[in-house]
């Protein structure tokens, strides 16, 4: 089949890599690329937000599936318009979408489903929200009820704190008009996890765990990025945690998606805050995440093409998922400053190193040890055929061996003979889930 990647980052590099190992693509094309990306599909001239120039495309070049990366073009309809065309795509439709685009409308599904989330209050008026969060007194959650490219929640300690991050969504529009609106909620205690089903609109299929790394700093310190790095699987919540998620959490949303008249079709990603033997759900996404996609895709054993496919067309019960037990971890190599302000068009060196044709004794190494590498271009460009930074979050490097200790290690290795002006990693991907293990 033929099939169209939307979007040109990490994430979509990791699907079009697993994707070009489909032996049912024969064709396979990205909006805009990168250089990463173009050694394994086309580039489509294309922006991610021009919809129907990007159904006039798969209309004319008779693309058998499109599979959408980024949250944006979902919110804005994309999925409804290929619909309406007889194209079809991988992803939910505009009226679904806001399962991630409004975390009011999303708490307000949580609660219709019977789903055990964070008690919550919303607000559209910045002098409310502030004289709650004085009323609450206590450690609270701000979080912009827009799109924000997961930079719009807070974890504040008390009231200050919660009404400087009103104040940067609200006041200073830090967000733009994703923080118009923000939510309060309680702040809950436990592990965070990521859990990511696909979903036909009737059924689903458990996908798997991932744990990202939302802080810029090790120890979880610093304002929140887009991730710092994920791994999975994640020790401890293995089939039977799994099962209970698809029954407590994806499954009701499901019912009360598809009683609201807007049945979700695509990834259904949610963001887990797990305590003891309780689970509550902290937010909704509608697309693969990223850092935890790279992680995932390594680990991917099936036909993704063929089973997004069936997805696609309703057939949940027709997607075989097979996931290797091996574990994959994902280190994002950031620009200095990132998530403020930072850098472009920085020489990128070293990758040659990881990914040239000459052997070298971490390649011999392993290759020895069965270990998979591979460097996902998340923000990279070329400028006079020098490969450049191009944004925030560069490469996600990701490695995939026996074991969480040592696809670690060779994750940081790999990302070692990597090198930029400001390049800035967490030490600490994964080192949690090892010491939870001791």
């Amino acid at each position: 089949m033929k099939v169209l990647v939307v979007g040109n980052g990490g994430r979509e590099h990791a699907l079009c890599w697993r994707l070009n190992q489909s032996p049912s693509v024969w064709g396979l094309f990205c909006t805009g690329g990168n250089p990463g990306i173009n050694q394994i599909a086309r580039p489509v001239p294309i922006a991610p937000d021009d919809i129907a120039g990007l159904v006039s495309f798969a209309a004319a070049e008779r693309i058998d599936l499109t599979v959408v990366g980024p949250e944006g073009p979902l919110a804005h309809g994309i999925a409804d318009e290929f619909s309406r065309a007889g194209l079809k795509i991988f992803g939910p439709t505009r009226a679904a979408a806001q399962l991630e685009a409004s975390k009011a409308f999303a708490k307000a599904v949580m609660r219709e489903a019977g789903v055990p989330t964070a008690d919550f209050v919303a607000f559209t008026d910045a002098d409310a929200a502030r004289r709650h969060v004085r009323t609450l007194g206590r450690p609270c959650v701000v979080k912009a009820d827009g799109l924000a490219l997961g930079k719009g929640v807070a974890v504040c300690d008390g009231p200050e704190e919660a009404i400087a991050a009103i104040d940067a969504a609200m006041v200073d529009r830090r967000f733009g008009a994703a923080g118009a609106s923000v939510i309060i909620e309680e702040r809950l205690a436990g592990e965070e996890l990521s859990f990511f089903a696909l979903c036909d609109g009737a059924d689903a299929v458990a996908l798997g765990f991932a744990q990202d790394h939302k802080a810029v700093f090790d120890g979880d310190r610093g304002p929140n990025t887009g991730g710092m790095g994920a791994y999975s699987p994640v020790p401890r919540y293995g089939d039977a945690f799994a099962a209970r998620v698809m029954d407590e959490v994806v499954r009701p949303t499901l019912g009360a998606m598809a009683a609201r008249g807007t049945p979700f079709r695509g990834v259904m990603f949610a963001g887990l805050m797990v305590a003891g033997d309780r689970i509550n759900v902290l937010e909704y996404n509608v697309r693969f995440g990223d850092p935890e996609c790279e992680a995932l895709m390594m680990r991917f054993e099936s036909d993704l093409a063929e089973t997004l496919l069936a997805i696609a067309e309703g057939r949940a019960r027709d997607a075989a998922i097979r996931l290797s037990p091996r574990a994959a971890v994902t280190v994002v190599l950031a620009s200095g400053g990132y998530p403020g302000d930072y850098r472009k068009g920085v020489p990128i060196g070293g990758l040659e190193r990881l990914e040239g044709a000459e052997p070298s004794p971490a390649k011999v190494r392993w290759a020895m040890d069965k270990i998979r590498i591979k460097a996902f271009h998340a923000a990279t460009a070329m400028r006079a055929a020098t490969l450049v930074t191009d944004g925030g979050r560069v490469l996600a490097v990701t490695a995939m061996a026996d074991g969480l200790e040592r696809a670690i290690a060779a994750a940081y290795e790999a990302a070692d003979l990597i090198h930029f002006d400001g390049m800035h990693c967490r030490r600490d991907i994964g080192r949690r889930a090892l010491a939870g293990a001791q």
